[in-house]
């Protein structure tokens, strides 16, 4: 019995180590907000592999890629 419970707590372990993260998302602009999110290419934030823009009117425009190292910036409108 107790070998199974181990057995059992081994497998949930290991499956929680294998699978991966979910990617960057951008955070939620808030309504009367126009907000951009910028995305880096490493943590020190020299190289900006894409952006998302979403204007007062809710207009969303996004060129290249998401990363995992996003700032962003919300301002009202």
């Amino acid at each position: 019995m107790i070998r199974r419970v181990l057995l059992t707590a081994a497998l949930v372990g290991a499956s929680v180590l294998v699978v991966p993260g979910s990617p960057a998302q951008a955070r939620a602009c808030r309504i009367d907000h126009e907000c951009v999110t910028t995305y880096y290419a490493d943590s020190g934030h020299t190289t900006v592999v894409g952006e998302r823009y979403e204007s007062c009117s809710g207009t969303v425009y996004t060129w290249g890629v998401r990363s995992g190292y996003p700032t962003f910036v919300e301002s009202p409108c």
